[in-house]
């Protein structure tokens, strides 16, 4: 099975899989920060997202990782 989305490469269901558990994980990373005091800067200073940097990650372009990981950050927060 091939999954079309609205953006980017087409890709299967593992690697949708693969990359739902990589937002869960670094959720989850995110939000043991925060549960000890984190704050935005610590978390990214953290690299919480460093074991899939190379696979997932981006340094520039219209959504960086430090962005990713802000809005998780944000979100959680609230």
């Amino acid at each position: 099975t091939m999954i079309i989305p609205g953006h980017g490469r087409l890709c299967n269901e593992w690697e949708v899989t693969e990359y739902r558990d990589m937002m869960v994980i670094i959720r989850d990373r995110v939000q043991a920060l925060i549960n000890k005091g984190a704050t935005l800067e610590q978390v990214l200073a953290a690299r919480v997202s460093a074991d899939y940097d190379a696979r997932f990650g981006s340094n520039s372009g219209p959504w960086t990782t430090a962005m990713f990981i802000e809005a998780a950050y944000t979100s959680l927060r609230r």
